[in-house]
């Protein structure tokens, strides 16, 4: 009967722990670049024959690799990923990996994020224009001019985040290992002028925000059945 108590329990973890992403996903979808987070849950299997368990696992945490729509700004200090990778961006934290392009220079003409932080070359270092020399036009590369002069690269990393991958701010992820400078690679690229918008769609995370609702209050009400067979139990053996 105990067993009950626990498989309910354990089913209600589960539950908390996807509702909690969901509801940090449908709060983030309208971060620039953000992508949503899953949750892959598995069954944990105690014991063998007649008294074999089952109980749910707490749940995998991951990331979502499909890519958010591009909106297009005209700003030429906007940019997007397109195809797989990531910007990178110098942190307290270290290097982040970000889909986030919406970038600015500062008066010493530094490539850099909205709250400041450098913006990264596939080296791994800052990117530093002219700042008398205009806005920059990139190419499909990432490759940035200033009137006929190259001035620098915009580094595009690969990274498949992991299952205990770290965020950064609303749409950063910090690397579990050194991610891979995406070099003459036809498949990913940079687009100026547009940035990606989140990769939520807030009609699906709210259909499943209430079917994970309505489980868990199953889970709830089955859980109060078991406790008060138990206790009826408990009161019967009592009273012989």
């Amino acid at each position: 009967m105990q067993d009950g108590l626990y498989v309910t329990l354990s089913g209600q973890m589960a539950l908390e722990k996807r509702m909690n992403t969901i509801a940090d996903n449908v709060a983030n979808m309208s971060t620039v670049g953000f992508r949503a987070t899953g949750v892959r849950f598995s069954d944990l299997v105690e014991g063998t024959g007649a008294s074999q368990v089952s109980f749910a696992s707490t749940g995998e945490e991951y990331l979502s690799t499909q890519s958010g729509a591009l909106r297009q700004t005209g700003n030429p200090l906007d940019f997007a990923v397109r195809g797989e990778g990531w910007f990178a961006i110098d942190t307290p934290a270290g290097m982040v990996l970000t889909r986030d392009g919406r970038f600015e220079l500062n008066v010493e003409g530094g490539l850099q994020t909205l709250e400041g932080y450098p913006v990264l070359d596939a080296g791994g270092a800052p990117i530093q224009l002219d700042p008398n020399g205009g806005p920059p036009v990139a190419g499909a590369d990432g490759s940035l001019r200033q009137g006929e002069r190259r001035v620098g690269a915009l580094g595009l990393f690969a990274h498949a985040p992991g299952a205990d991958f770290k965020r950064f701010g609303n749409s950063g992820i910090i690397p579990q290992n050194e991610p891979e400078p995406i070099v003459d690679r036809m498949d990913a690229g940079v687009r100026q002028g547009f940035v990606e918008d989140a990769n939520v769609n807030p009609v699906t995370e709210m259909m499943r925000l209430i079917q994970v609702q309505r489980a868990f209050e199953a889970q709830a009400a089955a859980t109060r059945e078991t406790e008060n067979s138990f206790d009826s139990a408990v009161k019967t053996l009592a009273s012989k």
